[in-house]
């Protein structure tokens, strides 16, 4: 009996279709998750500290993702997973309090309900956020949805 998988390198993504007989033998690899705390920005690179013997990992963009529109200053509750001790990838906490740089005023009277408005963040992303927040305001969102999910502080 012959299997057929479509598998993606970590890190990298790189596709690769294969197929193994039921007999084939493939080589386990060491995967652990270590707590960390985002440090810094080496060129591209985002470095990581573990949050209990202060390892640094660094990860590049493409190893981020998405997920470097949420990644600020000092946060912490990460999980950076490993292989053979190389970092590969990184989960985010549910939700990061990220500062709105620009968003535009609420509008007076318009309307009974609450309209959403775009709000540009400090990491570069924009998202939409209920009518009364305004600029300089800390807002939470959702490191999955990419949605505002409250005022922050």
């Amino acid at each position: 009996m012959r299997f057929r998988f479509t598998m993606y390198s970590v890190p990298g993504g790189n596709k690769l279709d294969a197929s193994f007989d039921a007999d084939d033998e493939l080589r386990e690899v060491d995967l652990t998750r270590r707590q960390a705390t985002f440090s810094y920005k080496d060129g591209d690179a985002f470095v990581f500290l573990d949050d209990e013997d202060y390892t640094p990992y660094a990860l590049d963009p493409d190893a981020v993702g998405d997920a470097a529109g949420y990644i600020v200053d000092g946060l912490g509750g990460c999980y950076v997973a490993l292989i053979d001790d190389a970092p590969v990838a990184v989960q985010l906490p549910a939700s990061v309090a990220i500062e709105v740089v620009d968003t535009p005023p609420e509008l007076k009277g318009g309307t009974a309900t609450k309209r959403p408005k775009p709000a540009r963040l400090a990491t570069g992303i924009e998202i939409m956020v209920p009518e009364y927040i305004r600029t300089g305001e800390r807002v939470l969102v959702n490191t999955t949805t990419g949605e505002y999910a409250g005022r922050a502080d």
